[in-house]
């Protein structure tokens, strides 16, 4: 069977964790921390608690309300630490071994790790483990981060994680849970994966990947945790480490462009706030005549109404989009390729016909979804379509956890701006800028804070032979 064709032609970013220490509704409140970072990952969801002295787990494929219920509460109740995550695969086959918490017992001691990003020097790690006798369940690099982090605990607890963590390269994020309860968030040098603290009375701690699951849970945001920075929570309270020497900040911008929740507030920035400011930068950049303005829902639909704000032309949504349609399972046609498209956004026609339109998006991965939506559009007798995108094209892959990793799948890395436009079949095409973009996220000195690597090619960490801070040609 083949996986529906739009939800391939979004771009996808590896995992959402969550973690609580000590608190006598820890399973539940994961669950709900997960059903709000759900948009972070859609294959696969867990939890782990630690009950007796030991860590027990639930996890599954599907959605966080597919694999958990009634029963699989009752059996991860009690009074206890816990971690949760939701996975989109980006490394590592999408399989229930694969789903996370991962969790191991070593010395009679039990570890649970929710990890998210990528390794990029998860092979060479691998095979250096492998050489000296570790034995890998899974084939994700998560795992990795457990092997070495146990072959060090006979130097003790944070001595091991600093050992471990000094180690691994790329963009990371984990929550790791002990059987003694502690739970630990840990943040790579460079800062590409938001990664937030919380509070809950009674001074519980809780630690997800985006502040939206804190509101969620009623917890109060303490702040986010600095690059590079591990934090230890237990029955002391919280203690914070700071192994990594200062590296160049390098948070991931598409996070506000896409991946987060609107909700959210990450690196600083309110995420909805952002996007409209990126639509009225593009507003100023762009304009063009037309008699409204509407987004492709969702995706597009914040920096819609900062155009539309700053254009003064009205917005509207002319594309419904239907919620109930999860991820559906075709016969590899084009014609029933299109019909999925059709279930989940269907145009208003009285409203459409024979107007010039503005359509805003976040972005242009592979472009196939959004021909299909402006041939739509086309049939149904738009006089004008222009597409204006809300950030810069995608010419570059990322290696750091959003999966395109190849530049083969990047439409903007084979055409120009002039060729997509003919390919999409649009009256107008037109990009956010660089420096528009970098401008409108309202952050001081933000060519220094952000990593724009899909961008312009230029990696902060290298990878295989690729230097670290190289522009690619």
């Amino acid at each position: 069977m083949k996986p529906d064709r739009e939800a391939e032609d979004r771009p996808k970013e590896a995992c959402g964790i969550f973690g609580i220490h000590n608190h006598p509704e820890a399973a539940r409140l994961t669950y709900f921390g997960l059903y709000a970072l759900q948009h972070r990952g859609q294959e696969s969801a867990g939890i782990a608690v630690v009950r007796d002295g030991r860590i027990a787990y639930h996890k599954g494929m599907g959605l966080v309300s597919d694999v958990f219920d009634d029963d699989h509460m009752a059996f991860l109740k009690g009074e206890c630490s816990a971690i949760g995550h939701v996975r989109y695969s980006t490394t590592g086959d999408s399989i229930l071994v694969n789903a996370q918490p991962f969790v191991i017992t070593h010395s009679g001691k039990s570890y649970g790790v929710a990890h998210n990003g990528n390794l990029v020097n998860a092979h060479i790690l691998k095979k250096e483990l492998e050489e000296e006798g570790s034995i890998f369940q899974t084939t994700t690099d998560s795992e990795i981060f457990l092997h070495l982090f146990v072959k060090k605990l006979k130097n003790g607890f944070e001595q091991a994680l600093i050992d471990a963590v000094t180690r691994l390269e790329g963009a990371y994020c984990f929550i790791l849970l002990t059987s003694k309860g502690e739970v630990v968030g840990i943040k790579d040098p460079h800062g590409f994966r938001p990664l937030c603290l919380g509070r809950l009375a009674n001074d519980h701690y809780v630690l997800a990947s985006e502040s939206c699951a804190l509101d969620l849970v009623q917890a109060e945001f303490v702040r986010e945790l600095d690059p590079g920075e591990i934090v230890i929570i237990s029955d002391d309270g919280v203690k914070s480490l700071h192994p990594h020497p200062p590296a160049q900040r390098s948070c991931c911008i598409f996070e506000l462009i896409y991946f987060a929740r609107p909700d959210s507030t990450i690196f600083g920035s309110n995420v909805y706030l952002t996007r409209k400011a990126h639509g009225r930068r593009l507003a100023k950049e762009a304009p063009v005549a037309a008699d409204l303005v509407m987004p492709f829902p969702d995706s597009g639909n914040y920096a819609a109404l900062g155009y539309a704000e700053e254009s003064g032309i009205p917005f509207d949504l002319g594309m419904i989009r239907n919620h109930y349609v999860g991820r559906t399972f075709i016969q590899p046609t084009q014609s029933m390729r299109d019909f999925s498209t059709r279930m989940k956004l269907n145009p208003v026609k009285e409203l459409l016909r024979g107007k010039d339109i503005i359509i805003i998006e976040d972005s242009i991965i592979r472009g196939t979804t959004a021909k299909t939506r402006v041939n739509a559009l086309r049939d149904l007798g738009v006089k004008h379509v222009h597409m204006r995108i809300s950030c810069p094209p995608h010419r570059f892959p990322c290696h750091y956890g959003i999966d395109f990793s190849t530049k083969g799948e990047l439409i903007a890395a084979k055409k120009t701006v002039e060729e997509l436009r003919a390919f999409l079949g649009l009256d107008s095409l037109h990009y956010l800028s660089l420096e528009g973009m970098l401008d409108a996220t309202g952050v001081e000195c933000p060519e220094k804070k952000f990593c724009k690597a899909c961008f312009d090619g230029c990696y902060p960490v290298g990878f295989d032979d690729i230097v670290s801070k190289t522009c690619l040609e």
